[in-house]
């Protein structure tokens, strides 16, 4: 496979700079077809950032013989149905997360992958990252020692939307998003612990309401095991004061501890008897172009995406048993 056609279902926000640049901008990959049901908005996508092609309806692009995968960034409540029609019509796939509303239809999406033998990617992007390749080499390397625990604190204040119902997005609408900012958010760390540390083998979590500007969970609490042992232990806040905001991630070892973060790019902190140490990233344009340049190399016999179907399952199940008590 010479070139990587990529055609694109959605023009939302995630689109524009997180994603949608890097399928050109990466060696051998094209994006050469956008859908949308809002036709116009893939019209204007198309325009500035030269899509040759546009449908308006999925059905369409899933049909189009030029287009090698397909990148869904739709609404996590399209995602299963979406998914599985393209690889039933002889596409491979690439979800946005989470890669499924529920457990049962991430199960079918890998199901059918098996079946009809079509690659399931899912963006979980902090896996091929450098600074998080920083933080598990170092954890490779034993620099702290044998690890011994991991806790998570991410500690967000409202947006501006959240606080009256006419302005409610679909990121807290539990048919469209699930869960609320736990179901976007949280996957991203308790996938990168998986890829970090190891596979979570046994979760529990206690999630609430607390502050009743939507329907959905604002504040959910978890504890957990690795498959080595390490004991995990989290809590999300979406409720919270400005000036209490957080995004950490400890990692304790039998010898020191590393100290990083899931979404805001602190420098990474190695603390020993030595002393500390900080390694320091920036934050990437095309935040998902390290991994969609895996998928394009997998996909031409190049190399293998450390994020597949199977991995973001474990995710989805992870999440799953912390939210069954909600």
């Amino acid at each position: 496979m010479e070139n990587i056609n990529w055609g694109m279902i959605g023009v939302g926000d995630v689109t524009e700079v997180k994603s949608g640049p890097a399928f050109y901008k990466c060696p051998n990959s094209a994006l050469i077809a956008v859908a949308s049901r809002t036709y116009d908005k893939a019209l204007d996508y198309a325009r500035r950032h030269n899509v040759k092609t546009v449908y308006r309806d999925a059905e369409d692009l899933l049909l189009d013989p030029a287009v090698s995968i397909v990148y869904i960034a739709t609404p996590p409540s399209t995602h299963s149905e979406l998914a599985i029609r393209a690889m039933r019509a002889g596409k491979d796939v690439y979800v946005e997360k989470p890669m499924a509303l529920t457990l049962s239809e991430a199960e079918e999406m890998v199901k059918v992958s098996i079946q009809t033998g079509r690659r399931l990617f899912v963006a979980f992007y902090r896996r091929s990252l450098p600074y998080f390749e920083k933080v598990k080499e170092l954890l490779d390397q034993q620099k702290i020692g044998d690890l011994l625990t991991v806790s998570v604190r991410l500690i967000r204040a409202p947006l501006s939307t959240d606080l009256h119902p006419a302005t409610h997005t679909w990121r807290i609408d539990k048919k469209v998003g699930g869960e609320g900012y736990f179901v976007d958010l949280a996957p991203h760390t308790l996938d990168i612990l998986d890829y970090l540390i190891a596979p979570i083998k046994d979760a529990h979590g206690r999630s609430d309401n607390l502050a009743g500007h939507y329907e959905v969970a604002d504040t959910v609490s978890a504890v957990w095991k690795h498959s080595n042992g390490v004991l995990g232990s989290a809590i999300w806040c979406f409720v919270a004061n400005e000036s209490s905001e957080q995004d950490e991630i400890v990692i304790t070892g039998t010898q020191g501890q590393l100290v990083c973060s899931t979404f805001n790019f602190r420098p990474i902190e190695l603390l020993t008897s030595r002393g500390k140490t900080l390694f320091d990233y920036e934050r990437p344009t095309h935040i998902q172009q390290h991994l969609i340049n895996t998928i394009v190399q997998e996909l031409r016999g190049e190399g293998i995406c450390p994020s597949t179907g199977q991995s973001a399952l474990r995710t989805t199940s992870v999440m799953d048993a912390i939210l069954r008590n909600r």
